[in-house]
């Protein structure tokens, strides 16, 4: 037996021995026998490890609603002042009042356990409390709750000289916006709105109503296409249009341009003019001469 057979049976050999306890190493199964697994089983299962997408095709990654650039929101955290925080912004957005030992249990914080918490809570500008129903409440800046009482802070604000923010409104009452919208379509509001999306801005009462008397009526929609259909002519067919109805153009004011002013040179080579001493030291007129030269000269 030539050397290659040998290497060649000494391959095969240690082949049989080798010990395939893991799925990672077993070899793939031949071609015959998984078609016959195929066959007998009625549909193949996938091979454990391999893809069912045919190569070159790329596995897409399912889509989730987590932004991963902003903080998550872990909950009132451990800080005494984010608990404050927490415990205020939850109550501002209940209508009702709450009891401490309900908002300690929904916010999950220590309000009912810290006295330190407890004390900066009820310490708070925009908390109140009541001791005969022991309830807290948040303090909003206006507290109507119907149409009507919005419509007198509106006449209130305005008859002070301004209007008032629509998004402060909401955060009172958050069926603001709807109605202000009524009102607004009723004539008894004037409403500002943002440029971008038409949004909301600002509230301002009506004070004068339309009415037949004085006017301020909506003008029927008849008049306004037929306004809105007159067409201006150009510039050329504009004068036309005025020659035709005896009507001449303005002329604009010509502006009469000023002479330029130049300024009367000097003669040169004159003499220099003698400036006028001034004296200063009034104190010692009569006893110096201060126009004189005391100085020696002799050399």
């Amino acid at each position: 037996m030539s050397k290659l057979a040998r290497d060649a049976a000494s391959f095969k050999s240690t082949l049989q021995r080798q010990d395939y306890s893991s799925w990672h190493s077993q070899p793939k199964p031949s071609t015959s026998a998984s078609s016959s697994t195929a066959g007998g089983a009625g549909t193949g299962l996938a091979i454990a490890g391999e893809s069912s997408h045919p190569p070159g095709h790329k596995k897409k990654r399912p889509k989730t609603s987590i932004v991963y650039s902003q903080p998550a929101d872990t909950g009132s955290g451990t800080n005494i002042n984010t608990q404050l925080v927490y415990a205020v912004n939850h109550l501002k957005g209940t209508p009702n009042p709450m009891r401490l030992q309900d908002l300690a249990i929904v916010t999950e914080t220590a309000l009912d356990t810290d006295p330190v918490l407890l004390e900066k809570f009820k310490a708070h500008d925009k908390i109140q409390y009541d001791p005969k129903t022991d309830l807290y409440s948040y303090k909003h800046e206006y507290t109507f709750r119907n149409k009507a009482a919005l419509l007198t802070e509106i006449q209130r604000q305005t008859r002070k000289g301004g209007g008032i923010s629509v998004r402060a409104l909401k955060e009172s009452w958050k069926e603001a916006p709807q109605a202000i919208e009524e009102l607004e379509k009723e004539g008894e509001v004037l409403v500002t709105r943002t440029v971008k999306d038409g949004q909301l801005r600002m509230v301002f009462w009506n004070e004068i109503k339309p009415t037949e008397e004085n006017g301020g009526l909506q003008v029927e929609k008849e008049f306004y296409d037929l306004w809105h259909s007159l067409k201006v002519p150009n510039d050329v067919d504009l004068l036309k249009q005025l020659a035709s109805e005896g009507l001449q153009v303005t002329a604009a004011e010509a502006v009469v341009p000023k002479a330029p002013t130049t300024k009367k040179k000097g003669k040169r080579g004159g003499a220099p003019r003698q400036r006028q001493v001034r004296i200063t030291n009034t104190h010692l007129k009569g006893e110096i001469d201060l126009q004189r030269d005391y100085a020696n000269h002799t050399k």
